[in-house]
């Protein structure tokens, strides 16, 4: 049983691993299940270039970008486990347990994030019920978005990146995938309200 699955390896999604990951020493994190599927074949980051992108050395290929975010992702943060290559195809139950079926597998998990972009491709069984058109994008270019009030779906489920309703910018979708990290970890502080910080004093 998982305590957190992540959907999708982009800026949203590694935002979210990142900062739960650096969240280890904490005693209410220290002995949660993370997991986070990498399947990016499809990410709009693959024909990106970036130049106004903070901390992002401008010229930095997306391409590049998708593939050193997993590799600082797994040196860092090597407790969370990262799924590559499977995708995921349906999601059944209710919070606090959830089954996500994927092309090869079946896994359990208390919460379920979501951050595979606003493509109108878009296909999970068991969420289509939540798909609604995108708010901020422009109409003919059909993108959608999932239901949600401060990115969350229902119990257990949350929304990140543009498939949350967010324009389409590097810097947005990793606040929105930083900001859902945050609310797990508030939800596994028994609601207390707190982030993770690193600091060079400590």
């Amino acid at each position: 049983m998982f305590d957190v699955l992540i959907i999708g390896g982009g800026v949203s999604g590694v935002s979210c691993a990142q900062v739960l990951g650096s969240a280890f020493r904490k005693p209410f994190a220290s002995n949660k299940k993370i997991g986070i599927f990498t399947h990016q074949k499809a990410s709009s980051l693959q024909e990106a270039v970036f130049f106004n992108a903070y901390g992002i050395t401008p010229g930095k290929l997306g391409s590049d970008l998708l593939i050193e975010s997993i590799d600082h992702l797994n040196s860092t943060y090597p407790h969370i486990l990262q799924i590559p290559d499977e995708k995921v195809l349906k999601i059944e139950g209710h919070y606090p347990d959830f089954t996500v079926i994927t092309n090869k597998k079946l896994y359990h998990t208390q919460n379920i994030v979501i951050g595979i972009g606003s493509a109108n491709t878009f296909a999970i069984e068991g969420l289509m019920q939540f798909v609604e058109p995108h708010k901020k994008a422009l109409p003919e270019k059909k993108r959608i978005q999932l239901k949600n009030t401060d990115h969350k779906v229902a119990d257990g489920i949350y929304v990140i990146g543009t498939l949350a309703g967010w324009r389409s910018q590097l810097s947005i979708a990793a606040g929105s995938g930083a900001a859902v990290a945050t609310d797990l970890l508030t939800l596994w502080n028994d609601g207390i309200q707190t982030h993770s910080h690193d600091s060079i004093r400590k």
